[in-house]
C-alpha cells in the first residue's frame, strides 16, 4: 500500500512530539469472483453467476464492478476480502454491516446509512458522499484517501489507527468519539465538532479548519503553530481571557 505523503517527516515529528502515527495493515484482496452491476459475472470469466447481497448475508472474495446497491437492504451484511469499484450506495441500508480487509473505490452515495457498522482493515478511495451516517461505528486500520464528503457523522464511534488523507469534508462530527492513533493529513474541513471527544495520539497537523466546536474535546490532539494561531482567539474566549 502506498504510504501517506510526508511519511518521513511525520515519523520524525511523531517521535519529537510523542504522537504515535496510525498503524495500518496492507489491504490487497486477491482471487476474487467478479460480480457485475446486474448481479451476474463479468463477460469472459469462468465463475458461476453470483447474486447481489441481501440483509445479513456473508460474502467474501468478491469484486463488485459498478454495482448499483441503491436503496438495497444490506443491514448486518458481512463483506470479507471484497473489492467495490464505483459502487452506487445511495440510501442503501448498511446499519450493522461489516467490511473486513476490503477496498471501496469511487463510491457514490448522496446518503450513506451505515450506523453501527464495522470497518476493519479497509481502504476507501475517492468517496463522493453527501451525508455519511457512521455514528457508533467501529473503524480500525482504515484509510480514506481523496474524495469529497459533505457531512461525515462519526459521533460516538471508535476510531483506532485511522488515516483520512487529502479529503474535502464540509462537516466532520467527532462528538463523543474514542480515538487512538488517528491522523488527518492534508485535508480541508469546514466545521470540526469534537464535543466530549476522547482523543489520544490524534494528529491534526497539515489539515485546515474553518471552525471548531467543542474546544475542550481537542485535549489529546496534536496541532501545528499555524493552527494554534488560528485557534488563539477562540481559545481565549473559551477560557474567558481578556486580551488587551
Amino acid at each position: 500500500m502506498t504510504p501517506p505523503r510526508r511519511s518521513a517527516a511525520r515519523s520524525v515529528a511523531s517521535v519529537e512530539y510523542g504522537t504515535d502515527a496510525p498503524r495500518l495493515d496492507p489491504v490487497d484482496p486477491r482471487g476474487l469472483v467478479d460480480v457485475g452491476s446486474d448481479g451476474s459475472d463479468q463477460p469472459g470469466t469462468d465463475h458461476p453467476s453470483t447474486d447481489l447481497p441481501g440483509p445479513h448475508d456473508s460474502r467474501e472474495l468478491e469484486r463488485y464492478v459498478g454495482a448499483d446497491l441503491t436503496d438495497r437492504d444490506l443491514e448486518g451484511t458481512s463483506f470479507s476480502e471484497c473489492v467495490f469499484e464505483s459502487p452506487r450506495l445511495g440510501a442503501a441500508r448498511l446499519r450493522g454491516a461489516r467490511f473486513v480487509e476490503s477496498v471501496l473505490s469511487d463510491s457514490f452515495a448522496p446518503e450513506l446509512a451505515a450506523s453501527r457498522s464495522t470497518w476493519h482493515d479497509v481502504r476507501v478511495e475517492r468517496p463522493r458522499w453527501g451525508s455519511a451516517e457512521l455514528f457508533d461505528a467501529d473503524l480500525r486500520s482504515v484509510r480514506i484517501v481523496g474524495g469529497k464528503i459533505d457531512y461525515l457523522n462519526l459521533r460516538g464511534a471508535r476510531l483506532t489507527d485511522v488515516v483520512i488523507e487529502g479529503c474535502s469534508i464540509g462537516e466532520l462530527d467527532l462528538g463523543g468519539v474514542t480515538a487512538l492513533r488517528v491522523a488527518l493529513v492534508d485535508c480541508r474541513v469546514g466545521t470540526l465538532d469534537v464535543t466530549r471527544a476522547s482523543l489520544a495520539h490524534t494528529d491534526l497537523r497539515t489539515t485546515s479548519f474553518s471552525r471548531i466546536d467543542g474546544l475542550a474535546g481537542l485535549s489529546g490532539a496534536t496541532i501545528d503553530d499555524d493552527q494554534l494561531s488560528m485557534l488563539a482567539p477562540v481559545l481565549a474566549a473559551h477560557l474567558g481571557l481578556v486580551v488587551d
